[in-house]
């Protein structure tokens, strides 16, 4: 998209998830505060494996563009992406802290993203079961990757992905594999204390730069890490010879390619055998957002501050769902009604279900528009939904340069002035 388990009582600790976290950190929220989100793209200008491509300009670049505007119910902030699997943790607590330290010094609030999911490079030791030549290889950790069969003979080698352009990546992660939910944990215990010891120690007036804990990115199978059919043997294969039809959303559960998720499936002790469905998909995304958001909350912080990245087709599908738990607000990437959140199904459906006191447009973007006023009515539309604690547009990178689009964001922020609203 434009983006095992050994033994009963992990499944069930997993599945039913614990009680909530001693002495998670309160605060109380500004309900009439929204926030413009800005995500600053990965290996743009900043690159999470160099701490010092993170400094003051990265965060001004933005501020500077909506310099001179009242103080307004909706506040400019930054996002990034922190992907706990592609790069050596102390060199990404470096850069975390960087991040940090750098959005109190600019007065910039920021959205803090984890990932886990979709860049897992740094860890062939899970993932390598097939290459004796590449670091980690282990056959072992064929239980590490998802299989496109219930035979463990048919783990993935290989996925595509197409966020604007097809690439190959490594096989996406068995998400309830006791080794990959173990790396996932221990990532994020080293993390969160850094976000969580920042925020405390802000000042009063400051406290607001922290808008949240962003866990998931697009969660799913199949969606952002696809299998063609007989993709293994493409492995060895020249790229420019790969299938280039990618999925089709619409086709659940197998998007119209390889169906994959059956190590998923049976690690979590759903099924292990017959077809999979669209039901066993969306438990395992359930499960699998839900442990995340547990970890984040036992860590410290408040449901308020924790939101999923949830996804789903134009469709409304089950998936969408599974962006909610007791843990934390709810998100999701829209694209599909970008325009207007009310007219998305499954958005909606959700929303319905839900007891979170936010939710968040955690992936927007109205793409390939750089119409003013189209672009101002979408913002106000999505901001203005009731209980939308921020938007996020993807990627900042893509809208810069729009005059237009600055524009439309500074007519939204003087039309929701405070002096206005009073």
């Amino acid at each position: 998209m434009v983006r095992k388990l050994t033994g009963l009582l992990m499944l069930a600790a997993l599945a039913l998830g614990a009680g909530g976290a001693a002495g998670a950190a309160s605060t109380t929220p500004d309900d009439d505060t929204r926030y413009l989100v800005f995500m600053r793209q990965p290996e743009e200008l900043i690159f999470q494996e160099y701490p010092h491509t993170i400094h003051p300009g990265v965060f001004r670049d933005i501020r500077e563009e909506f310099e001179n505007l009242p103080a307004s119910d909706v506040r400019i902030g930054m996002a990034f992406v922190f992907s706990y699997l592609k790069t050596d943790l102390p060199t990404l607590k470096a850069s975390l802290k960087r991040f940090l330290h750098f959005a109190r010094e600019t007065d910039t609030p920021v959205l803090v993203k984890f990932d886990g999911e979709q860049w897992w490079q740094e860890r062939p030791d899970l993932w390598n079961w097939w290459d004796p030549d590449l670091p980690g290889y282990d056959p072992a950790n064929r239980a590490n990757v998802e299989w496109s069969s219930w035979d463990p003979d048919d783990a993935l080698k290989i996925a595509w992905r197409n966020w604007g352009r097809q690439i190959r990546v490594l096989p996406p992660p068995n998400l309830f594999s006791r080794e990959y939910r173990a790396a996932c944990h221990e990532a994020m215990d080293e993390l969160l204390p850094i976000v969580r010891q920042w925020w405390r120690a802000l000042p009063a007036e400051q406290k607001d730069l922290f808008i949240g804990v962003n866990i998931g990115w697009e969660s799913s199978i199949g969606i952002n890490a696809y299998h063609y059919p007989d993709g293994n043997e493409r492995v060895h294969q020249p790229a420019e010879h790969d299938p280039d039809h990618g999925i089709e959303l619409s086709e659940v559960p197998d998007r119209g390619v390889a169906q994959i998720g059956y190590a998923s499936v049976r690690s979590a002790g759903i099924r292990d055998r017959g077809d999979i469905t669209e039901d066993d998909l969306y438990e395992v995304i359930r499960r699998h957002l839900r442990d995340l958001s547990h970890r984040v909350h036992r860590a410290g912080f408040p449901r308020e501050k924790i939101f999923t990245h949830g996804v789903g087709n134009r469709r409304g599908e089950k998936l969408y769902e599974a962006a909610l738990n007791e843990y934390a607000c709810p998100g999701w990437s829209n694209y599909w009604n970008a325009d207007d959140p009310a007219q998305n199904e499954g958005i909606m459906r959700s929303l319905k279900k839900s007891d979170a006191p936010y939710w968040g447009s955690v992936e927007w973007n109205l793409i390939g528009s750089r119409d003013g006023e189209r672009w101002k009515r979408a913002l106000e539309k999505s901001l203005f939904y009731p209980g939308c604690r921020f938007l996020c547009v993807y990627n900042w990178e893509h809208i810069d340069d729009s005059e237009a689009v600055m524009d439309a964001v500074r007519a939204v922020i003087r039309d929701h002035a405070r002096d206005r609203n009073e």
